[in-house]
């Protein structure tokens, strides 16, 4: 299956991958045919996201900026393997900003496992935490790193 006719049969367009923030490699390989993805936010071009779920924002807009970092991660993962080269997710921990009283971080995460669904088939979906957080970097709602499979 050709990824890139996929995103665009979906008319996903992938976003420049992110600028790094610190000392720090954007992917890495490891082990055997494994490729790690530091986490990415949900910030596309110039758009402001700040704030958390459940005061700032609804789990649907949530959804949105979980499936914007994984577009975020995807971009860091074809810069550095090309998304053909990708058998598919093995692992994702999403981190979301949450007020104290909003416990929905798993249905925030979906908004990045679809898109890995509807990328690399719903049989391919990876393992999966989803962590509530006080506060991530720049004050965002939504971070996820990834763990990939990649063909030999």
């Amino acid at each position: 299956m050709d990824i890139y006719e996929k995103l665009k049969e979906l008319n996903i367009t992938l976003p420049a991958a992110p600028a790094k923030g610190g000392i720090y490699s954007p992917c890495k390989e490891f082990g055997k045919n494994l490729v790690y993805v530091s986490g990415c936010g949900p910030v596309i071009g110039n758009q402001a996201v700040v704030g958390k779920l459940g005061s700032e924002f609804t789990l649907e807009e949530g959804q949105v900026h979980a499936r914007n970092a994984m577009l975020n991660v995807l971009a860091v993962l074809d810069a550095n393997v090309g998304l053909n080269n990708v058998k598919g997710a093995v692992k994702i921990l999403t981190f979301v900003a949450s007020a104290d009283d909003f416990c929905a971080q798993p249905a925030v995460a979906n908004g990045g496992s679809q898109l890995l669904a509807d990328l690399f088939g719903a049989e391919n979906v990876p393992a999966r935490s989803a962590i509530g957080v006080n506060v991530l970097p720049g004050n965002i709602p939504v971070e996820t790193e990834a763990i990939f499979e990649i063909k030999e």
